[in-house]
């Protein structure tokens, strides 16, 4: 973590901090018929702060606000059914389409993430999966990152897939796994870049990713490494909220049209490093595989 922390400024370091403070107590399977339980909610909002910091030159950093939606995969129905602001499959102030992510398929989204498990040996037994996603506003949704928390029946993490994607329509996995065994949220990942995102970086690179489990806060690190050298670090920040009409209608007034100023400001950022110097890649062909 040293590595990373030497990257981030004090407002990035006080979001990164958080995690193991926020992580709870890891669970007992054997004892967990002896506790009192509460059925988790179907559905939360996160508001949240996403910071990009470019390492190498030409240096440059920017901050900006989204709200997040972090849905049970089987339990979107119950999740909108009291809402009228929020709708699964049908147009609404804010929605989620099951198309917009995995198959891209009506009630497949289960189907697709244990068929990506299933291809790495790694069984959840009718466990727990979470989404996390941007949700569509006003029909329309980009998600540069969707992350998807895979549980096994007995309550403990056995994989996350991150569902990433780039302005040009093309989307790519990365498998963050321990072999199937059952991993702490924190767990730190590495995978080889294999996924054209940023016209201002080539394919040769590794991501270390950090996560916590998605409870009170939310906290996503990924930091980028060119042979060795830092290149890029990325944060989510995030405070959970019910996933209420009100709610919505607070963040909506907040932060109005924010899935298409989330694709704007990939473009005016890009514009803004092509202007300061930075070298421009071409785009590659995708990966063979989606999932690597």
């Amino acid at each position: 973590m040293s590595e990373i922390s030497r990257n981030l400024d004090h407002g990035d370091l006080r979001a990164v901090a958080a995690w193991r403070d926020d992580a709870p107590a890891p669970r007992d399977p054997e004892s967990a018929d002896l506790q009192p339980s509460t059925k988790p909610a179907a559905a939360v909002l996160y508001t949240s702060r996403v910071m990009h910091r470019r390492l190498i030159a030409p240096l440059y950093r920017f901050v900006y606000r989204v709200f997040y939606l972090l849905l049970d995969v089987d339990r979107i129905d119950e999740a909108a059914q009291d809402l009228r602001l929020f709708s699964h499959n049908r147009f609404n102030l804010l929605a989620f389409h099951d198309s917009d992510h995995g198959l891209g398929q009506p009630g497949k989204l289960r189907v697709w993430a244990e068929g990506v498990l299933a291809n790495a040996g790694i069984a959840l037994d009718g466990g727990r999966i979470r989404l996390l996603v941007l949700p569509r506003l006003l029909g329309f949704a980009f998600n540069p990152i969707s992350l998807w928390y895979c549980e096994h029946r007995d309550g403990r993490l056995r994989a996350v897939i991150a569902e990433v994607r780039n302005t040009f329509g093309e989307k790519h996995g990365y498998l963050l796994a321990s072999d199937g065994q059952p991993m702490p949220y924190d767990t730190m990942h590495e995978k080889e870049k294999c996924f054209h995102v940023s016209p201002f970086f080539d394919l040769v690179g590794r991501y270390r990713f950090s996560l916590n489990e998605p409870a009170e806060h939310l906290r996503v690190l990924i930091h980028e490494t060119r042979e060795g050298v830092p290149v890029l670090d990325a944060t989510l920040a995030g405070e959970r909220l019910g996933l209420t009409d009100s709610a919505i209608v607070k963040l909506v007034l907040a932060m109005p049209l924010m899935t298409l100023k989330v694709v704007a400001g990939i473009h005016w950022e890009a514009l803004k490093i092509w202007a300061r110097g930075g070298r421009f890649h071409r785009k590659p062909a995708p990966p063979d595989v989606p999932v690597s």
